[in-house]
Parts: C-alpha cells; structure tokens; sequence
C-alpha cells in the first residue's frame, strides 16, 4: 500500500515560509521521525513510501527538498535521485540521501546521481533538520 500524507507544521511552530519537505522511506518509523522532526523545525512534510510515489509527488507537489533513502522495493532512491536531475522541471530540487549502506563507494553512488547530502541511518533527527536549513537558507 502507498502512503502518502501531507501534513503542516505544528500550529506551536510558524511554518517557514513555502518550504515544504518529501520525506520518501520505505520504514514507516524513519519515515514518521524525520518528518516529526522537520514539522517541528517549522517546515511542511510530504510523506511517501516507494520511489514511484515519490515522483509522482515530486512533479505534483513540487517540494523545495527531498529527503529519500536508497534501498526501497520497487524503484530506489538512487533511480529517483536520477531521474529528478534529468528532468528539468525537477532537477534544482535538492536531495538529501538517506540510507543504511554507508560504504565510500554507496555514498559516491548518491553523489553521482545528483544528491547534495548524504546521511547515513540510523537517522541522526539533528544532523537531518541541520542539514535541511544549509540547503534551503
């Protein structure tokens, strides 16, 4: 089943303005913290389960960054992180990778197919939101 939710930052927080965030895992738990950790840094989140979802969105939500693990059934991170900076209706969203394979040559793979960032799981909730605020000043 695809999930899809779109949700706005918590009504203690002002939302920063315009910025909304695709969170794309296929972890029901990392996806839900990164996004809980994101609202409650002032951003709107966008939440999706698989790849082909995730480009789907990016075309119909247009969100001003992508956060997106790797290794998902069906269509991978890496494919979509491609196919975002081929197109150029999407390729200046930027991309945060997000993954479990931390090896020199995994973390090249997410850099060569067009992501900005590369975070290693377990998510590090800070690193992410830190990370977030340099590519979206």
């Amino acid at each position: 089943m695809t999930t899809v939710a779109l949700k706005s930052a918590p009504a203690s927080r002002p939302a920063v303005t315009g910025r909304t965030i695709l969170v794309v895992d296929d972890d029901e738990n990392i996806r839900d913290l990164a996004a809980f950790k994101l609202e409650m840094a002032g951003y709107r989140t966008v939440t999706a389960a698989d790849g082909c979802t995730a480009l789907t969105l990016v075309t119909e939500v247009r969100p001003d960054l992508v956060v997106l693990d790797i290794a998902m059934p069906g269509l991978d991170g890496l494919s979509v992180c491609y196919r975002m900076h081929a197109d150029p209706a999407t390729a200046d969203i930027p991309v945060i990778m997000l993954s479990g394979m931390a090896t020199p040559t995994d973390i090249e793979l997410a850099f060569v197919s067009g992501a900005e960032e590369y975070l290693a799981k377990p998510l590090n909730a800070a690193d992410l939101v830190r990370r977030v605020g340099w590519l979206l000043p």
